[in-house]
């Protein structure tokens, strides 16, 4: 049976992540790099396709967990009959030493808290999705056991604690007293080099754990949540990646969001969109040097001509997304296919290149000067956005089925045109601004006409139906949260995608998103709503809806994509950007809303 997808907590570097159950078992983690070929491939099958079990051998054991501070070092605490014990997870995070080049490592420190406690200790590796049985053989001493792994390109070497195979799993035994510890640690290098030297724990898990906080505490937030806003703000950093500045989805594929169904994706790219928002939400707290980190990201990976535009990239900038499925892994839950890569990267989305332009004004207005090739870059954008006006598109969801005129994307072509006659009227910068001002008041009569009926926005042209991406129609300044048919819409995207107080994304019985089965409330939908409320003097629903959403976080602070309110269990990949970035607006709406005048 298949963990729960809350019951998992992150580890990260910002180069890649691993996950950890409620019971000690790391199901998930791709080496080198978040979008590589898993070592622990669990969470998308079973103990069989590789994971590293660590946990007291006395079955009554019982386990509480929480975050050392704002960091990612991860305290599991087990109460036995014979005493009490921790484990300290956490993946060694330095940015001025380029480790990835060379080593990634995991580190579980086991404390001994009180009397004498014996753990399990259980390592499967299987290599690239579990594709490849590496070849295991003993390396160390007695006195210093090492184990070390290799198939094809990647090895891994493992420390700390004396292991013996047995039907390709390696086991062994720790044993803690009170005051005592013991390191294991993983680490991965290619297998071409030799093996890379031990760590001082010490000294990493202090630099790990300072380097967390410091950043942390940078954060500011005045208002209810805060520690909500703080562990969704670390999480979309845990999805930056160091060296390149992508910010990543999510930290997982092909995680169901219908159980048993085809709706699988990988989501260990970065969208230009939700790339774009998260930056937003950095941006609004501070953080503009990674802002112009991002940006350099976006100029290398948009480089060339714009017609070639993807809405997704790797977390380099990689164009070459190929989808196909790996059989080796069952699915979670025995959802298939399990997916790698994303056939959505060549997709039109029309918004794309809207939220790109509202990010780069926004770090343009946050103080972040423009480059010798971000405003050019932009104006390359916008002209792209221009010869593309007239074209339907895939749609903010990627719908797999006919392209249409979507009103949200729509509105996004409309923002693209008004970010670049506002870079020129209030930065001064050149450009050809009379035209960018026709086609931005030619995108709004044709929303106002085509997109709107019985004085509601509607999903597309020609339809009736509602959509949740009609909320981000405010955020943009496309109108006002209290014009009359916004708030027609918010009626009607209330009584239509409603379920159990939280959002569905659109209604998937209409078949305009060309897939079978349903799906749960969307998070990042219903975290929306509660800024819409909270801009329209419905302060009382607003903070009750995030009330009721901050309460769906797991014991760590993640959320997932969506919420199964039938079932009551998160849904999809997780740590989800688009979530935690949602969370973070709303919060900030609601504060907003607290100062404001009545």
């Amino acid at each position: 049976m298949s963990t729960p997808i809350e019951e998992y907590a992150l580890l990260s570097n910002c180069r890649t992540a691993a996950l950890v159950s409620r019971t000690g078992s790391i199901d998930w983690l791709c080496l080198p790099r978040l979008d590589s070929g898993s070592v622990f491939g669990a969470l998308l099958g079973d103990e069989d396709h590789g994971c590293w079990s660590l946990h007291p051998a006395d079955a009554a054991a019982t386990a509480s967990r929480h975050y050392d501070g704002d960091t990612f070092v991860l305290i599991t605490r087990w109460e036995t009959a014979s005493g009490i014990a921790e484990v300290h997870d956490f993946m060694p995070v330095d940015p001025h030493r380029h480790v990835d080049s060379d080593r990634i490592d995991v580190v579980r420190r086991v404390v001994g808290i009180t009397g004498l406690v014996e753990f399990d200790n259980a390592v499967r590796m299987r290599f690239d999705y579990a594709r490849a049985m590496p070849w295991v053989r003993q390396t160390g001493t007695d006195e210093s056991p090492e184990l070390v792994a290799m198939a094809g390109p990647d090895a891994v070497v493992l420390r700390g604690g004396l292991l013996k195979a047995a039907d390709h799993v390696h086991r062994g035994k720790v044993a803690v007293a009170t005051g005592q510890s013991v390191d294991l640690s993983l680490t991965w290098f290619p297998s071409q080099l030799r093996t890379p030297p031990r760590l001082d724990v010490d000294e990493e898990v202090a630099r790990t754990r300072d380097w967390w906080q410091r950043w942390a505490d940078r954060i500011e937030h005045d208002g209810a949540h805060k520690d909500m806003v703080v562990r969704s703000l670390l999480i979309l950093r845990a999805l930056t990646n160091h060296e390149t500045g992508g910010i990543a989805a999510a930290a997982t594929t092909s995680l169901p969001e219908d159980f048993g169904g085809e709706r699988n994706w990988d989501y260990r790219f970065v969208w230009l969109r939700d790339a774009a928002l998260t930056l937003e939400a950095l941006l609004d707290h501070g953080f503009v040097a990674l802002a112009g980190h991002w940006r350099e990201w976006l100029v290398r990976a948009v480089a060339g001509d714009p017609a070639d535009l993807q809405i997704m990239y790797g977390l380099a900038g990689e164009r070459d997304l190929y989808e196909r499925e790996i059989r080796t892994l069952p699915g979670y839950a025995g959802s298939s296919p399990v997916r790698i890569g994303n056939g959505a990267a060549l997709q039109y989305q029309a918004d794309v290149v809207g939220e790109v332009l509202v990010t780069l004004s926004a770090a343009r207005d946050g103080g972040l000067p423009d480059s010798e090739f971000s405003w050019p870059l932009a104006k390359k954008l916008v002209g792209y956005a221009a010869r593309q006006i007239d074209r339907p598109d895939n749609g903010l969801w990627e719908i797999r089925g006919e392209l249409q005129m979507f009103t949200h994307s729509r509105v996004m072509v409309w923002a693209a045109f008004d970010r670049a006659v506002r870079a020129v009227e209030k930065h001064g910068l050149n450009g050809a601004v009379d035209s960018w001002r026709a086609l931005r008041d030619r995108m709004k009569d044709e929303v106002d006409t085509q997109g709107v009926t019985d004085g509601c926005f509607t999903q597309y042209y020609g339809t009736t139906e509602v959509d949740a991406s009609l909320l981000l129609l405010p955020q943009v300044g496309f109108c006002a949260p209290d014009d009359p048919r916004m708030l027609a819409t918010v009626t009607r995207i209330e009584n239509d995608l409603m379920q159990n107080g939280m959002l569905r994304r659109y209604r998937t019985t209409t078949g305009v998103d060309g897939l079978s089965g349903e799906e749960s409330p969307f998070l990042a939908c219903s975290f929306w709503l509660v800024e819409q409320y909270a801009a329209t003097d419905r302060v009382d629903d607003a903070r009750a809806l995030m009330d009721k959403l901050c309460a769906l976080a797991n014991d760590v602070g993640m959320l997932s994509e969506e919420y199964d309110p039938k079932a009551g269990r998160q849904v999809g990949n997780t740590p989800q950007a688009f979530s935690h970035l949602a969370l973070v607006r709303a919060a900030d709406a609601l504060a907003r809303a607290r100062h404001k005048p009545r």
